[in-house]
Formats: C-alpha cells, sequence, structure tokens
C-alpha cells in the first residue's frame, strides 16, 4: 500500500476512539507479523492513559502463547521492553510473564467479510481459542479497508468478530 502510514494512523484513531466507550481493564492483542496493522502503540497509550486516571485499576495487555496440547492461546502480561522470546512460529511472545484473562481480544484480519468473518494464516487458533474460552471476550477484527472480501464464505469452524474496525471507521456490526 503506498499510503499505508495514512492507514495506519487512521486505524490508530479509530481504535482510540472506539476504546473511549469500553471499560475494559485486560486487552489482549497480537504480535504483528506479514504487514499487519500493529495494536501495540495504541494499547500501550491505553495502558498509561488508565494509569492516570485510576491507580487502583491497572490495565493489563496481553499478547498469545500457543497451548501445544489444544492448539489454543493463552495470553500472557506484555509490556514495552518485557523479556520476549521467539514461539515455534517465529513470533516474539512474552518470556514468563504472568497469564491473563482479556475481556476484549483484538484480532489480526488479513482480510475480513460480511457477518463479522475474518481471514487469518489458517491455523486456526483464533477460532478455537474463541469456541472454548470462558467466558468469552469481546472479538474485535483489525484490518485495512483494502481487505475487504465481499464474496468470502465462512467454514463452520470459523468464529465471527463482534467487531471489525479498519481504517475507515467500524463496519461491523453495521
Amino acid at each position: 500500500m503506498p499510503d499505508r502510514q495514512t492507514r495506519v494512523e487512521l486505524l490508530q484513531r479509530v481504535m482510540r476512539v472506539w476504546l473511549l466507550s469500553r471499560t475494559d481493564t485486560v486487552i489482549g492483542a497480537y504480535w504483528p507479523i506479514k504487514g499487519e496493522f500493529d495494536p501495540l502503540p495504541v494499547l500501550h497509550r491505553w495502558k498509561e492513559d488508565g494509569e492516570l486516571l485510576d491507580q487502583a485499576q491497572r490495565r493489563k495487555i496481553g499478547l498469545p502463547v500457543i497451548d501445544k496440547v489444544h492448539k489454543t492461546l493463552r495470553f500472557h502480561a506484555w509490556y514495552p521492553g518485557c523479556p520476549m522470546e521467539d514461539d515455534d512460529f517465529g513470533i516474539p511472545k512474552p518470556k514468563d510473564t504472568e497469564v491473563i484473562c482479556p475481556t476484549l481480544l483484538f484480532v489480526a484480519c488479513v482480510g475480513y467479510a460480511p457477518g463479522g468473518y475474518r481471514l487469518g494464516y489458517g491455523g486456526g487458533f483464533y477460532d478455537r481459542t474463541l469456541s472454548t474460552i470462558t467466558p468469552r471476550p469481546v472479538a474485535v477484527g483489525l484490518s485495512f479497508g483494502v481487505g475487504f472480501l465481499p464474496d468470502f464464505e465462512p467454514e463452520p469452524h470459523d468464529e465471527p468478530m463482534d467487531a471489525i474496525l479498519n481504517d475507515y471507521g467500524v463496519v461491523w456490526p453495521v
């Protein structure tokens, strides 16, 4: 995308505004790979803003760690500078930080479709996690507007997102 930086800034703005109406204190996210939108700067700012507002309610950000037995994800606390190590796919993950349970989960979308469905890289980790985790967090896909796939047919195991945000705004639910 020749205008990638502009689109990144727009999606960061959309995320910040969308988060204003949320009361969550524990948010799960992802380490961006292969050109995915990076939500971590916005979430770090959200965490810092929360600490300025209310010292009693510490906000936490979690990144996924694969549970190899169940092929699902657990979320471990992340903060800039925390110890990290690569997982089996070469993706950085927090090392030896506390396990947290997000009430809101931001999920990368390679593409997204009507009905709140997303296209990922095919591992199924988020779908399996969302179908088994209790309580289920609010799942929000993040993508650029160019990722819209009007003809995408979800498979039976696909878990729809509760919302999808892109650089144009909230595109699901509409």
